[in-house]
């Protein structure tokens, strides 16, 4: 039994030399000349980074229910807080307990004290 050989390679066509058709012409005149951005289009230009209050998320409720799956949520909290909840029911009571937990972190009740 023979080895099968190797198939040759597909070779890319030599870098054409001259002009190419996808640069844009050289303009006669100031005013001919090719624009950078569309009119009309927006550029992506940024300001300064925004300045915040000083608030921060600490605490995230995720729900999913897709059309005919099992619901579930999920209540993550920088105090340690992480559970998870599948089914309807669950999925419900720790949507209200997450809401209760709102109440009672104490991250939370620890910087709304401070900042009043």
């Amino acid at each position: 039994m023979s080895p099968r050989p190797h198939p040759h390679l597909k070779c890319l066509p030599s870098t054409p030399t001259g002009l190419d058709s996808a640069e844009p012409a050289s303009a006669a005149s100031g005013g001919d000349a090719p624009k950078v951005v569309a009119e009309g289009v927006p550029t992506a230009v940024r300001t300064g980074p925004q300045a915040g209050d000083g608030r921060y998320p600490i605490a995230w409720l995720t729900i999913s229910a897709p059309r005919g799956a099992v619901p579930t949520a999920t209540s993550v909290c920088e105090c340690g807080r992480n559970l998870f909840a599948a089914g309807h029911r669950k999925a419900l009571a720790l949507i209200v307990d997450h809401t209760d937990h709102r109440t009672r972190c104490p991250l939370r009740t620890t910087e709304e004290r401070i900042a009043t």
